[in-house]
C-alpha cells in the first residue's frame, strides 16, 4: 500500500517536472523569438530612410520600383502621450514625388464617424474645423473610415505655422488633434514638394 502511494507520488513529481521543463522551454523560445524579431526590425527601419526634417517632423525617402520616381513623405505626429502606440497617434502626412506635391492625409488613429457632407462630385466628405495660429476655418475633406484627404492650401498654412489643430468627428464624438509644426526645414519641403508657406 505504502509502495503504491510512493510510486504514485513519484509519478506525479515526474509529471510536474516534465510540465515545468516544457513551460520553461516555451518561455525561453518565445523570448528568443522576440529578440530575433527585434534584431530583424532594426535593418528594416533603417531601410525606410527615416530622418529628421526639423522640429517634430520626420522625412521618409523611397524610390518607386517600377518607375524609379523619387518619393518623399513628411510626417508630423500630434502632441500628446508619447506612450500611445504608434499606429494610434494622430498624424499629418505630406506625399511628394519627383519634386512635386501629390497629396496629404490626416489620420486620427481612431475610426472616424460617417461622412457628413457630399463633395462637389458627390464623394463622401467630413467637415472639419482647422486652427492655424489664431485663424479658424472650415473645410470639407474627402473621407475614408480611417483618414481624411487634406487640401493643399491647408498644408501650405500648416508648414509655416506654430499652432495647428484639427477638430473632427470620431465615433465617440468631436475630438481635437493638436500639433506643434514649428521647426520644419522649409528648404527641404520646397525641394521635395515645391511647397511654400502660406498665411491663413
Amino acid at each position: 500500500m505504502d509502495t503504491s502511494v510512493n510510486q504514485g507520488g513519484a509519478l506525479k513529481t515526474r509529471s510536474f517536472s516534465a510540465n515545468a521543463r516544457r513551460q520553461s522551454f516555451v518561455l525561453k523560445s518565445a523570448f528568443a523569438s522576440c529578440l530575433l524579431l527585434g534584431a530583424a526590425a532594426i535593418p528594416l527601419l533603417a531601410q525606410r530612410g527615416a530622418i529628421s526634417a526639423g522640429g517634430n517632423w520626420v522625412e521618409y525617402d523611397s524610390e518607386d520600383k517600377m518607375t524609379a520616381a523619387h518619393q518623399v513623405r513628411f510626417q508630423l505626429r500630434a502632441d500628446g502621450n508619447p506612450r500611445q502606440p504608434e499606429p494610434f497617434q494622430p498624424r499629418v502626412e505630406i506625399f511628394c514625388e519627383n519634386g512635386s506635391y501629390k497629396s496629404s492625409n490626416f489620420t486620427p488613429g481612431v475610426k472616424l464617424a460617417p461622412p457628413n457632407r457630399p463633395g462637389f462630385w458627390g464623394q463622401p466628405q467630413m467637415e472639419v474645423l482647422v486652427r492655424v495660429n489664431d485663424s479658424h476655418s472650415s473645410h470639407g475633406w474627402n473621407w475614408t473610415p480611417d483618414s481624411l484627404a487634406m487640401d493643399k492650401g491647408t498644408i501650405r498654412e500648416l508648414i509655416g505655422s506654430h499652432i495647428f489643430k484639427i477638430e473632427y468627428l470620431g465615433y465617440e464624438g468631436r475630438s481635437i488633434a493638436e500639433f506643434s509644426p514649428e521647426g520644419l526645414d522649409l528648404a527641404r519641403v520646397s525641394k521635395a514638394c515645391g511647397l511654400t508657406p502660406k498665411k491663413p
